[in-house]
């Protein structure tokens, strides 16, 4: 089996929160004040229709006086907050094909430097955007804020906060990983077993956290106003070429708008349980590769590290006990639980209110293709469906 597997400092794993930056700045460096207004303002500038006009009049600014990694993705996500914004001002389809280079050259270097892509990502949105009310009290959505808004009253907090929350509390499967790899090492079964159970019990917890979003999120506002703010511009056909970063690159770049598939902690499951998701056709397997390329470098590393170690599956299928198989068995259909709760949820938040649209406009039944896409830029029922069915698949017991 080799020296026992351990998560590294490098990865950038915290042992409460997991994937979540811990303690995320609230302010920049007073050189950044004109960016940070901007930010703070957001849905104000945006109803006022001065947002653009802000945005074009900011002085183009270094990105060398912002220091260490958290300053960084502070500024990482208001650039990626005002990048939206200007992108897609009122929402109201009048949108802008080219980024101006006053943000365009500190967003794309700052990306660079975070090996990141110059969009708002998941990363930015959820992991990074987040602070305590109380700094003492509990991570509980009630004791909880985001750092910025994006139009549609609390929806931005519901959506982002709830999402948070679901990630921290699957992420507390991450501490039993180690404990999974040394049971393996020293052929323990009963401590492999109970170690299975306890990732069981984490994914459960992520369910119950995940139905707090029909308490906090809004579909109508969802789907009219903040998902506008959410999409990207690859496989978007209000900006087919891609978005034109202006004094960094001579054509359109193509990216996809934050995704949940950009969450580390749910590939990790994958890879962790051995579930093959290139099963699941050549268009799914492409898109969860593409979305590694949105995650922080650290986490990536993370995920290959995973892929590297020895296959619990493979053990688990080679011990032949039934209880360890068992075990293994309530992990994948705890997973399968948490796939379709998101189906659930993306029916009630992007395709009912799709087909509800379509029929206001011209009393059409079917929404456009557009209309049902997620913000990452997929078609997102038929993509969550496979990646759920590949996910079932990996049991080891039929029923």
């Amino acid at each position: 089996m080799g020296t026992s597997w351990e998560i590294l400092e490098e990865f950038h794993i915290d042992k409460d929160i997991g994937f979540a930056l811990p303690n995320p700045l609230e302010e920049l460096p007073s050189d950044y004040d004109v960016w940070m207004f901007i930010a703070k303002n957001i849905t104000e500038l945006i109803k006022t229709g001065q947002l653009r006009m802000k945005v074009e009049k900011v002085p183009l600014l270094s990105i060398d006086k912002l220091e260490g990694h958290r300053q960084q993705r502070l500024a990482h996500l208001v650039l990626g907050y005002i990048t939206m914004a200007y992108v897609w001002g009122q929402g109201d389809g009048d949108i802008r094909k080219v980024l101006p280079r006053n943000i365009a050259i500190p967003y794309c270097k700052l990306s660079e430097k975070l090996g990141l892509p110059p969009i708002l990502v998941y990363a930015d949105c959820v992991l990074a955007n987040w602070k305590k009310k109380d700094p003492s009290g509990p991570m509980t959505y009630e004791n909880m804020d985001i750092l910025f808004y994006f139009p549609g009253e609390d929806c931005a907090k519901g959506f982002f906060l709830v999402s948070l929350l679901v990630e921290i509390a699957a992420a507390s499967a991450i501490k039993i990983i180690p404990v999974l790899f040394s049971a393996m090492q020293h052929q323990d079964r009963g401590t492999l077993q109970k170690a299975l159970l306890d990732v069981v019990s984490c994914l459960n917890k992520a369910l119950e956290v995940f139905e707090q979003i029909h308490e906090h999120v809004d579909p109508k506002l969802f789907f009219n106003v903040l998902r506008i703010y959410l999409s990207g511009w690859k496989g978007n056909s209000q900006l087919p070429e891609g978005l034109l970063y202006e004094g960094v690159w001579d054509t359109p770049k193509k990216f996809a708008g934050g995704s949940a598939a950009q969450s580390s902690i749910f590939q990790c499951f994958d890879v962790l349980l051995g579930i093959q998701q290139k099963d699941s056709g050549e268009s799914a397997f492409e898109f969860l590769q593409d979305m590694r390329t949105y995650m922080p470098p650290a986490h990536r590393g993370f995920l290959g590290s995973l892929e590297a170690a020895p296959s619990i599956r493979e053990f688990i299928l080679s011990e032949k006990d039934a209880g360890l198989q068992e075990a293994y068995d309530k992990c994948v259909k705890a997973l399968v639980a948490l796939r379709s709760y998101h189906l659930q949820v993306v029916a009630k938040y992007i395709v009912i209110p799709a087909r509800q649209k379509a029929k206001e406009k011209e009393g059409e039944e079917k929404p456009s293709a557009l209309e049902n896409q997620g913000t990452g830029g997929t078609d997102v029922m038929n993509f969550l469906k496979t990646v759920r069915g590949t996910t079932e698949k990996s049991l080891l017991k039929e029923g």
